[in-house]
């Protein structure tokens, strides 16, 4: 409360097979502004909270996490920023506490590399903690791309935009279900969502094979006619056929990722399943 505004609170459950439709239960009968949506199975963390952004009516809406990392006392700064007349305010995590080295390092990597690869201006160290005007959430509501980086969408549709710093705390409880390779996927989906330089560097790297095919050409027309007492071995073959063999693995599996997101877009599947909406529909 206090924040000058009426609210609704939206929880999505995504698929989740513990207490938690029970707990959001009880929560929904104590307050009447809460709704809660509860999708069929896990669809994953961007289409559960594409699901949230379908729902909100608001003039502007704040997405949060509720593993306790993302802090409420910030949502009054965010909205005193947006109140400044921007569109889009996202936190970013001056420190994060709980947080191993290694999660810290490759989170830190993961940022500087994709906003070297892509286009669209994403901001470094902001999660999808932040607050988003209603003129945005309509464009976002248009962009129905199944394999989603909600965060590089956001900045891609434009708008006015700033910055929240804040402390990010430990978990409250509970693992996190973002392992390593889930991460991995994720950083996949938003480099192959808005960058096109991996198929160019599978490019340059056939020019080069090629070019190096051409110098060991010459290497093996000077050896026979200029050093015909040379012994030419295998290695030297199967290392340049091993070589250009995992290349064209490399070049295929990237080139199969765009493909399979090609694949994935032209099937137009729903992004989710509702099974329950409950709660007061907003006024």
């Amino acid at each position: 409360r206090g924040l000058g505004e009426s609210f609704e609170l939206i929880y999505v459950d995504d698929g989740s097979a513990d207490g938690t439709p029970a707990l959001l239960e009880r929560l929904r009968r104590r307050d009447p502004e809460v709704r809660i949506l509860t999708l069929s199975r896990n669809f994953g963390h961007q289409l559960a909270i594409t699901a949230g952004l379908d729902f909100a009516r608001g003039r502007a809406c704040v997405v949060m996490d509720t593993d306790g990392q993302d802090p409420p006392e910030v949502i009054p700064r965010l909205v005193e920023t947006w109140r400044q007349g921007h569109e889009v305010v996202y936190a970013v995590r001056a420190r994060r506490e709980g947080e191993g080295l290694f999660k810290r390092a490759s989170a830190a990597l993961f940022y500087r590399l994709l906003r070297r690869l892509t286009s669209v201006d994403i901001p470094l160290d902001a999660g999808d903690f932040r607050l988003i005007d209603g003129k945005v959430l309509a464009v976002l509501r248009e962009l129905r791309e199944t394999n989603r980086f909600l965060r590089g969408l956001i900045c891609w549709a434009g708008f006015s935009h700033a910055r929240v710093e804040y402390d990010r705390r430990p978990r409250l409880g509970g693992k996190t279900h973002y392992p390593f390779w889930s991460m991995a996927r994720f950083a996949v989906d938003a480099v192959t969502s808005f960058s096109h330089e991996p198929l160019r560097w599978v490019t340059f790297c056939g020019a080069a094979s090629f070019l190096l095919s051409l110098a060991l050409g010459v290497w093996v027309l000077y050896v026979r006619f200029c050093n015909p007492l040379a012994v030419r071995g295998w290695s030297s073959l199967m290392a340049v056929v091993l070589g250009l063999g995992g290349l064209q693995l490399i070049a295929l599996g990237i080139i199969g990722e765009y493909l399979a997101r090609v694949f994935d877009e032209v099937k137009r599947r729903p992004l989710y399943v509702l099974r329950s909406a409950r709660g007061r529909e907003p006024r």
